[in-house]
Formats: structure tokens, sequence, C-alpha cells
């Protein structure tokens, strides 16, 4: 890391560019991919008025790129998954504004990737260094309040606490393939009810006369994706009161450009379609991000989001698969707890100081809830 050092900061991604982004990917993660990124900004899903303006960080060492940072300038929390309104709240009550901030993350997206993407013959430790030596500067060159840094890995997450980044815990759900061979291998490893009620659940949804089918490559067309959309808003309207955050001219690009990362599970009564989930994959793990539906049928939720996805994963031989954040009721079938890391620093340091004791207290009650959900998981125990 000698010689000359300089930086920058882009509004656009394209201002970036596929070649040298994917230089720094050095993941098969679809969600930290050129195509992803791009797909959310020029369908106007992030920037405008959605409250995420880009604001992508570049290093340069004597002219060449050595690092690039995926990050946004925030007015609001929404679609971070890691939640601070209680922070924002207390900083309005002192009469301080919280709002710009900055956030490293995919915005919308709750899965563990990278966010320091460097140079393999650099040190992470060194550009972490250099990377919050950066944004320290723009924050206080911008008057914004603090930096946070979601679904950080464990080894980003230990190299920014070392530059005062506070370290938080939540807890999400995953399920692992142990090389099941089908899903009754799967549910061989249950105990004896919770294999019946799972059975059980399917049941119900084949008795309503409800077809599944997964779709990927040629089989999955573009009247499919436009049929996912229009559940996609309908679910969120009905939960939400609004179409969602994801524009179709999103999904649309993705359907182009990221056409062998996407599966989709329609649920269909005759021919007519009631149901549809989108999930995106990569050589090791399924990721489920999005569900609809026009119609309520009992357990079909569980069947599209989560029995079809771990029927994938053993047919495609994947190891993992993220369903998505929060959800006690994955516990129960199969989906075993495991920790999510964030880093956070608050320019004020009265609130930097009140912040990390809350997280320390936070911690605890953390480290608690992945204890109790950990024993709730239905296996039989393992010899």
């Amino acid at each position: 890391m000698k010689n000359k050092l300089s930086y920058t900061f882009v509004n656009s991604i394209e201002q970036i560019g596929p070649v040298l982004w994917q230089e720094f990917t050095l993941t098969t993660n679809p969600f930290c991919q050129y195509e992803f990124l791009h797909a959310l900004e020029t369908s106007e899903s992030v920037g405008a008025d959605t409250g995420w303006s880009p604001l992508h960080l570049v290093i340069y060492q004597n002219n060449h790129v050595i690092c690039l940072v995926p990050l946004y300038k925030k007015f609001h929390s929404y679609g971070e998954y890691v939640f601070d309104f209680a922070w924002a709240n207390t900083y309005k009550q002192y009469g301080l504004t919280y709002y710009p901030k900055l956030v490293s993350a995919i915005p919308f997206t709750p899965v563990t990737g990278p966010r320091i993407m460097h140079k393999p013959d650099c040190e992470l430790a060194e550009v972490t260094k250099l990377v919050c030596r950066v944004i320290n500067e723009k924050m206080q060159l911008d008057g914004l309040s603090s930096m946070h840094w979601l679904f950080v890995d464990l080894m980003t997450n230990k190299a920014l606490q070392t530059q005062k980044q506070m370290a938080r815990y939540t807890v999400q759900f995953q399920w692992f393939n142990r090389s099941y061979l089908d899903f009754d291998s799967f549910l061989a490893t249950m105990n004896s009810r919770k294999r019946k009620s799972i059975r059980a659940e399917r049941n119900k949804v084949a008795q309503a006369g409800i077809t599944i089918e997964r779709l990927t490559g040629d089989k999955l067309n573009a009247e499919n994706m436009d049929f996912f959309y229009h559940c996609y808003q309908q679910t969120y309207l009905k939960r939400s009161g609004h179409t969602g955050y994801l524009t179709q001219a999103f999904f649309s690009t993705l359907f182009t450009t990221m056409h062998s990362n996407l599966m989709l599970v329609e649920a269909r009564r005759g021919d007519e379609p009631i149901a549809s989930t989108l999930f995106f994959y990569d050589d090791n793990q399924l990721y489920g991000r999005y569900w609809g539906a026009i119609e309520e049928v009992s357990q079909l939720h569980f069947e599209c989001c989560y029995y079809q996805g771990i029927e994938f994963c053993i047919e495609r031989g994947l190891a993992e698969f993220n369903p998505g954040t929060q959800g006690e009721h994955k516990i129960l079938r199969g989906f075993e707890p495991i920790y999510c890391y964030s880093n956070h620093q608050l320019k004020e340091q009265a609130f930097h100081d009140a912040v990390g004791r809350f997280i320390e207290e936070e911690t605890t009650r953390i480290e608690q809830y992945k204890q109790n959900a950990t024993a709730l998981l239905p296996f039989k125990k393992r010899e």
C-alpha cells in the first residue's frame, strides 16, 4: 500500500463499468454482480427519489484501481434489514439530524457478501484502514451522521472492528445440504412428529388441487416473470399498502442479463397460475428472495418458498439455501440459525458510545436467542 494513493466517489456503477467491477467480484454471489447492481440503478429502483443514492467508492494506487466499495447515501432506513430506527429517533429527540447517512450494502437484499472488494495482493486489514479513513473524511465533508456496513462476511467484520466500526450481530436461518439423496432422506434426519407434520403440509397443497413447477433456463419465460411481478405487487399492497420497492423494469432487466441465475416456482390451479416465488442461485447456494400470491391456500407459502427450494438444492447439489431474513417458523422446517454481521460508526462520539453500550446488551440477547433457536431444531440427536 505504498506509493501514490487517491480515490473518487461515483454516483453510477456505469462509471466503473462491468469489466472492472467483475475483476474485483471474486465471488459467484449473484447480488454482488455488476448486472444486479446495474439493474437496480437503471430501473430506478435505487437513485432519484428512492432514498438510495449511489455513491460507490473507487480507490487507486499509482492510478490503478485497488479497491471498490458498493456505497449509498441513504435518506431513510428502509430496505436495509438491520434496524436502526431507534437510533434515528434518538438523534431527532436531541435535535440532531440522522439522515443522510452512508451505507455499504446491496439494496433490499439481506444476504452476506463482500463489501470491501480489493486486489488479492492487497492485505484486507490495510485496505480496510484506508477505506475507513476515506469514508470518515467524506462524513465530515458532507455532514453525514454515520457509516453502516450491512451483511459483511466475518473477516471484514473483524477488520472493520479494528477501525472503531462497532460489530453488531443478527440471526438468520439457513438450510444446509448434508449430501441428501432426495427430500425423503432429508426428512429422515428429523424426529417422527416433525417429519409427519411436513408431509401433512405438503399433502394439503396437493389435496387443494395445486400443481407446482420449478422453472429455469428455457422453461422460464417473460410471461412467467410478468405473472410473478403481478403477485409481488399484490402481496406488497396487501401487507404494506404500497406495490413494492422494486420496479417491473428491474425484474425484466434481470430476466435478460441474469437469466442463468434465476429459478422461479409457479403454483397453478388447473391452467391458472395463483402464486409465484423468485429465487437466485449460483454454483454453491440458493437464495429465496420474493414471494407473491393472488389466492390464499393453506401451506402454499411453505411449499413454494421452502420445500421446493430444498428439493432444488438436492437435485442441483447446492450446499446451502438462504430463504430470506427473519422467521422463526423456518426452524421447525430444518433451517438452522446462523449469525449475520454488520458494523457501524456514528460521527457524534457520545452517540457512538451510547450505541456501543446498546449493542453490547443486544449481543447477549442475540446469543441467547441463537442458542434457544438451535435447541428447537427438529433433527434427531446426532451420535
